[in-house]
């Protein structure tokens, strides 16, 4: 069994600090991404040393110097070892994805519920995936299912450009269209999709207005959300409320838990069918 960061720092860091060292973090591509307690601050360089010299897969180690912010869900994150970049090549279910790691919101932790969402899609479907980010959904998609066409918009430029080289890259052009703008202003321009996918789980409910009338009577809606399991009722009510207030009826299919945020507190998914 590889010893774990903690073991590895044992001798180098005080022992009675180790507890604070955090087990779990983001990897994207051969980037690192940690956390690190004030109270070990004066550390966080043996640590990150550490870690790119006991993972070979890891060249460089950021932390993590704020939270999410701003439209565009953007993090200052501190360089600490190895490589000087920002610039993540990562590769996931047979796509390869560029990104620079801190001006564009990107999860590794949803390479699951991509694949899950890609088993879904029926051949020939017509699929939009609003705020597409880097375009991680669309290139799952395109790579595991026989959808017909998949259109990806993206508010963020930096996150567009990305998502336009990563299309490339992957020889996709044929299959996915990526358009920069707000999906507020750019969705209710594109007709209807046989399923659409929300994939901004924060402030993504100002949005079902635009989005559920963009999916056709019988397709499927995907909605992301924040909130603890006793919550899922209640976000899963937000899709039915927007439903109603449009004349549209919605059957909710599955609430599915699309990992943990925080403690106890999940990224859920909402599939509803609207009619």
């Amino acid at each position: 069994m590889t010893p774990s960061l903690k073991e590895n720092l044992k001798g180098k860091i005080p022992a009675k600090f180790l507890k604070d060292v955090k087990r779990s973090f983001d990897t994207v591509g051969e980037i690192a991404i940690i956390e690190v307690s004030d109270n070990i601050e004066k550390y966080e360089k043996k640590i990150a040393q550490t870690l790119i010299d006991s993972m070979k897969n890891i060249n460089t180690v950021l932390k993590k110097a704020g939270i999410r912010s701003g439209k565009f869900r953007r993090i200052k994150l501190k360089f600490l070892a190895g490589k000087r970049t920002k610039i993540a090549e990562h590769k996931e279910s047979g796509c390869r994805m560029r990104l620079n790691v801190e001006t564009c919101y990107f999860s590794p932790r949803l390479s699951h519920e991509r694949l899950r969402l890609a088993n879904l899609i029926k051949p020939t479907e017509k699929v939009l995936v609003a705020f597409s980010g880097v375009a991680p959904y669309p290139l799952i998609f395109a790579k595991h299912s026989r959808a017909s066409d998949i259109v990806a918009v993206e508010l963020n430029p930096k996150a567009h450009e990305f998502a336009e080289e990563n299309i490339r890259i992957n020889k996709f052009q044929s299959r996915i269209k990526a358009i920069k703008g707000d999906v507020a202003k750019i969705v209710p321009k594109l007709g209807k999709f046989d399923r659409v996918i929300m994939a901004m789980p924060k402030g993504g409910e100002e949005f079902l207005k635009f989005c559920i009338p963009a999916v056709k009577k019988g397709g499927m809606l995907h909605y992301y959300d924040f909130g603890s399991l006793d919550e899922f009722n209640e976000i899963a009510n937000k899709v039915k409320t927007e439903c109603k207030k449009l004349k549209r009826s919605c059957k909710i299919i599955k609430k599915v838990k699309a990992g943990e945020h925080a403690p106890k507190v999940y990224r859920v998914c909402i599939d509803a069918k609207i009619n």
